[in-house]
């Protein structure tokens, strides 16, 4: 299982924040490149990238094209990241109750 430097689990939005990151990085994209080419705020991205906000499937789309990599790309590299790892943190299902008519 993968830690944080808190010794926290890592969330599946943080293991796809680094994947964006490493990525950008590699192409030698500055953030404002890439947010530019997204069409999203510089900031957001920002928070994406570090794992504080999930993006949505058709941010997260956008992002991916800016980079030049298929969404399902970048799903299988984040795939094979938690599998390496071995577990995420499971986050705590949303239970709702129904009154009884």
């Amino acid at each position: 299982m993968t830690l944080t430097p808190s010794g926290k689990p890592q969330l599946l939005r943080e293991l796809l924040g680094e994947s964006l990151r490493e990525l950008r990085v590699s192409e030698s994209l500055t953030l404002r490149e890439v947010s530019a080419r997204a069409r999203v705020s510089l900031g957001y991205l920002s928070e994406v990238e570090r794992g504080q906000k999930e993006a949505s499937s058709e941010l997260l789309n956008a992002i991916c094209a800016a980079l030049d990599v298929s969404l399902a790309d970048m799903l299988r590299l984040v795939g094979d990241r938690i599998d390496a790892t071995a577990n995420v943190a499971p986050l705590p299902l949303r239970t709702t109750h129904v009154a009884a008519a």
